[in-house]
């Protein structure tokens, strides 16, 4: 057997070779979903992705001989670590053969790297923050991965845990269906709030884009400013995003809650377009814009992105609202059969137990792990 090699992506060539590892490590996942490689590229563009204007990366290929067998990223993000007044190294678009000893090589890749940066400790999954894909799956392989929600195979929790790393977080992802049933006295609830004429809900206005994504981050930041793991996107990573979504959206699954004349909670969900994705396989090209006009009919469910409520009026009953008026909507019409909600934080009990007595089912449940440096000091 040929000699491990742990090698820093420096050459296009090998961007090419981290870009497509995918494709080797996912062959027989029929859940796996194939990235569009000119948006990972894009992702990982140090030059074009706002994302690193305020942080830096490593990457690393794991190599036997001409084999590529793993990659993995190493990030500092200098906004997280001021946000929350940490030293936190990050690894991201972690991706591996079933072998140990490629997994403690790009570990070590990234541990060296981020502690050379003076960072204390290394967590993730994160490609490459909280605002992007999360967590490596733990329950819920016989689902299809949904739209900006990872799939990662069984066995990278056990490569992860023999490199030292251990729970962070568990982020819950739940299902809302066409056969969801929830109990009369939740709609009655939402009814009551409708008809007393304190809150209304408008949906978004598609004419007035800029306006509704101001709208929106100031909420969303409100709202989450105290949660684990959020960081306030900058302008430019909020641009980049809405680039990336606007074509996809859908103003009728994005609405706002009103308090009289004031804004107070935003749900925003986006078409789960993985199906399409999966149509693609990686490319778009001429071949690929055929492929989304024969395929689009099988984009039939919706991604719940965010779901935000200021601090003030969280104790409103302001859930019970806004999830009925999106199960409304997903009934209302036969383009969408169904919703997937998530991501949670594990310990927000609140909301988690209120969708599951809604009638959502806990769906998937994904994973961030952490590894600290204290005997590295």
């Amino acid at each position: 057997m040929s000699t491990l090699e742990i090698v820093p992506v420096e050459r296009p060539s090998d961007l090419d070779a981290f870009i497509d590892l995918p494709w080797k490590i996912y062959e027989g996942h029929p859940n796996w979903v194939p990235p569009l490689k000119k948006f990972v590229r894009r992702m990982l563009d140090e030059k074009a992705h706002p994302f690193w204007k305020f942080s830096s990366r490593a990457l690393f290929l794991a190599r036997r001989g001409a084999e590529i067998q793993g990659r993995i990223a190493a990030i500092v993000d200098d906004n997280y670590n001021k946000f929350h007044n940490t030293g936190m190294g990050i690894w991201g678009f972690f991706e591996c053969v079933n072998d140990p000893e490629v997994a403690r090589g790009l570990f070590a890749a990234a541990e060296d790297w981020v502690c050379d940066r003076g960072m204390t400790y290394l967590c993730g999954p994160f490609n490459p923050s909280t605002n992007y894909e999360v967590g490596l799956l733990v329950e819920g392989f016989e689902h299809r991965a949904t739209f900006m929600m990872p799939y990662t195979p069984p066995y990278y929790l056990e490569l992860v845990e023999g490199c030292g790393f251990f729970k962070e977080k568990d982020l819950l992802s739940f299902m809302v269906d066409r056969n969801c049933a929830p109990p009369d006295w939740m709609a009655a609830v939402a009814q009551r709030l409708k008809a007393d004429g304190k809150y209304t809900i408008r949906s978004a206005d598609i004419k007035k884009a800029a306006q509704e994504i101001a709208l929106i981050r100031r909420i969303y930041d409100e709202a989450w400013s105290e949660n684990w793991g959020f960081v306030p996107m900058t302008n430019e990573e909020v641009a980049e995003m809405v680039k990336e979504l606007k074509t996809i959206a859908d103003p009728n699954v994005i609405f706002f809650v009103y308090a009289g004349a004031e804004p107070v909670a935003v749900a925003l969900a986006v078409p789960d377009i993985n199906p399409l994705l999966k149509r693609l396989n990686g490319k778009i090209g001429l071949t690929g814009l055929l492929k989304f006009l024969w395929y689009r009919k099988e984009i039939a469910g919706l991604r719940g992105l965010l779901f935000g409520v200021k601090p003030a009026y969280r104790e409103k009953a302001l859930p019970f609202l806004a999830l009925d008026h999106m199960y409304r909507t997903l009934t209302s019409t036969t383009k969408y059969q169904y919703l997937e909600l998530g991501w949670n934080l594990e310990e927000n009990t609140a909301i988690n137990q209120f969708e599951e007595e809604y009638g959502a089912k806990l769906f998937k449940r994904y994973r961030i792990y952490r590894k600290n440096f204290m005997d590295r000091w």
